[in-house]
């Protein structure tokens, strides 16, 4: 009975020593993996506003847009850099009428 217990007590250890190795090898080696060659969207910057809504900068291809992320849903409040989007046809008014 006690040669199990020790037994699997020293699984146990012998597991979790595994575990740490593996994420210490990760630490310092997993910066090495080759990135993606011409990433187009990456995250500038990011700012808690509470638990729920966050701020977040977002840059594609140079253009940058300012996003708020919330669980209602996401709204791009700010599009720097980008051409504005095209204004909508005006509509015809009543004295233009035929």
């Amino acid at each position: 009975m006690t040669s199990d217990l020790l037994r699997a007590a020293f699984a146990l250890g012998l597991v979790v020593l595994l575990i740490l190795a593996f994420g210490i090898v990760m630490r310092r080696f997993g910066d090495r993996v080759p990135r993606r060659a011409g990433k187009r969207l990456a995250v500038v910057e990011s700012l808690s506003l509470d638990p729920r809504r966050r701020l977040v900068i977002l840059r594609k291809d140079g253009a940058e847009h300012l996003v708020l992320l919330g669980p209602g849903g996401d709204i791009v409040i700010e599009r720097a850099g980008a051409p504005p989007p095209p204004a909508p046809p005006p509509l015809p008014s009543a004295a233009e009428s035929p």
